[in-house]
């Protein structure tokens, strides 16, 4: 089956790709092993040295780089841009910071010398989505690489170019044979290619279904796994929030990345007696986002990435409001060609409703009021998910009350959720479990090795 581009914006084939076979898999597998072999080798100053070149080639490029990730899964360009920059600059954050990163560190102990070593582990399967299509793979490919790992990238089957083009990019860098490989592979086949001996470990985001069946496979044949699986995020409004600052970015908090963002707030928390101020505001601000052709410089929101997206979404959205939501804004598809939707506002959402209990992952906003913080809390985490969450508040108590209380892997005070190379990135509950990024992120792919010298 092959894998297909579809444009999202206006619906045509961009490009089409052939799915490998079993045996041009176990070809790129060998490739990949023969890659860690001459990879691991090296020291962490060479290394990088090529990771800093595939920085440079990013650098270089963002512009034509941007309008790929666009034409495939349908950001804004000015978006991709700064996906593209973000992944350089990630690249060149690990290339400078793997060497004390991974320092062997000592351990005072009876031993005359004790020290933890951190080594590589091999070849990582990376299962990646579509919606960040260059920097899932880059967020986990910078530390995982500095550290001596290979990458075996299975990308998602919308964004093939993308995939390809990241495999493209080490080689042209210079990189050894086998450092990064892109495999087209069906979801079929990706029980053998966890279970092959010359895979080391997995690492997956996506949803939460193809985590747990990917954690299932992994955990079976005994091999490192990290999940990096849905969102909900809560957007908690306090009673001492600035509005004026609080609303703008709870819009670009909802559409940013045209709304299909794990960590976007989707689920807007206000207290009593901010309530209709914001409800008020909040609604017209998102009626006025600017919705179009993602590569024109006036758009906010461009098409979501596929027709089945736009279609689960708008009965997501129509189930909600025959079981009694109301709707502030927007409501539904855009008529037109393309995979386009209205930045929506729901309020008074049964807990019962799809709305209510699924993540959306488009353009679409849910707001509920509660009593006080307390209550806003409780609310927040009133959900099997808990990636990420925001407080807005000016007093520094009600910020450290939602951090303390609130369960995710991440919050954020009056600033969206966001992921950095220096800050630990991941959730907890059924938003999976692990870490990507920052000292913890390097050494989830690597053998933490005591060594004791008596």
């Amino acid at each position: 089956m092959p894998f297909v581009a579809i444009n999202p914006a206006t619906g045509v084939i961009d490009a089409t790709y052939e799915a490998h076979t079993a045996a041009q898999i176990d070809a790129l597998l060998a490739r990949s092993a023969q890659g860690f072999a001459t990879w691991s080798r090296l020291s962490i100053a060479d290394r990088a040295l090529y990771i800093t070149r595939v920085a440079e080639l990013i650098e270089s490029e963002v512009p034509v780089i941007a309008e790929l990730l666009t034409r495939e899964m349908g950001k804004t360009f000015a978006a991709a841009k700064g996906e593209v920059s973000k992944c350089a600059f990630t690249l060149r954050y690990y290339a400078e910071h793997a060497e004390e990163l991974l320092a062997s560190q000592a351990v005072t102990s009876p031993a005359s010398h004790s020290e933890i070593r951190f080594e590589p582990l091999g070849a990582v399967l990376a299962i990646m989505p579509w919606n960040f299509p260059l920097w899932q793979a880059i967020r986990f490919a910078a530390p995982s690489l500095m550290a001596g790992n290979v990458a075996v990238l299975k990308h998602a089957p919308n964004v093939p170019g993308c995939a390809q083009f990241l495999e493209d990019l080490f080689r042209r860098a210079g990189c050894p044979e086998g450092v990064f490989v892109n495999v087209f592979a069906e979801i079929d086949d990706i029980p053998a290619i966890i279970n092959d001996d010359r895979i080391a470990a997995v690492t997956l985001t996506g949803s939460e279904r193809a985590g747990r069946a990917v954690g299932a496979i992994a955990g079976a044949a005994l091999k490192k796994c990290v999940l990096e699986l849905g969102g909900s995020d809560p957007f908690i409004v306090a009673p001492s929030a600035d509005l004026d600052h609080t609303i703008a970015w709870a819009v670009t908090g909802r559409v940013q990345n045209n709304g299909q963002s794990c960590i976007a707030a989707k689920r807007f928390i206000v207290t009593r007696d901010r309530a209709d101020e914001f409800t008020s505001r909040f609604a017209a601000a998102m009626a006025a986002v600017p919705v179009g052709d993602p590569m024109d410089p006036g758009t906010v929101v461009g098409p979501l990435v596929s027709e089945a997206q736009r279609d689960l979404l708008a009965a997501q959205v129509a189930d909600s409001v025959a079981k009694g939501a109301t709707v502030l804004a927007g409501g539904g598809p855009l008529e037109g060609p393309g995979f386009f939707f209205a930045p929506t506002v729901l309020a008074d959402v049964p807990a019962d409703s799809r709305a209510g209990c699924e993540e959306l992952f488009g353009p679409v906003a849910v707001v509920h009021v509660v009593d006080d913080l307390d209550a806003a809390i409780a609310l927040g985490n009133d959900t099997p998910w808990g990636l990420g969450a925001s407080v807005w508040a000016t007093d520094p108590a009600d910020i450290e009350k939602v951090a303390r209380g609130i369960e995710a892997g991440m919050v954020f005070a009056n600033a969206i959720v966001a992921s950095t190379p220096e800050l630990p990135f991941g959730g907890v509950k059924n938003s999976g479990y692990g870490r990507e990024l920052s000292a913890y992120g390097i050494h989830e792919f690597v053998n933490i090795k005591t060594v004791y010298v008596a």
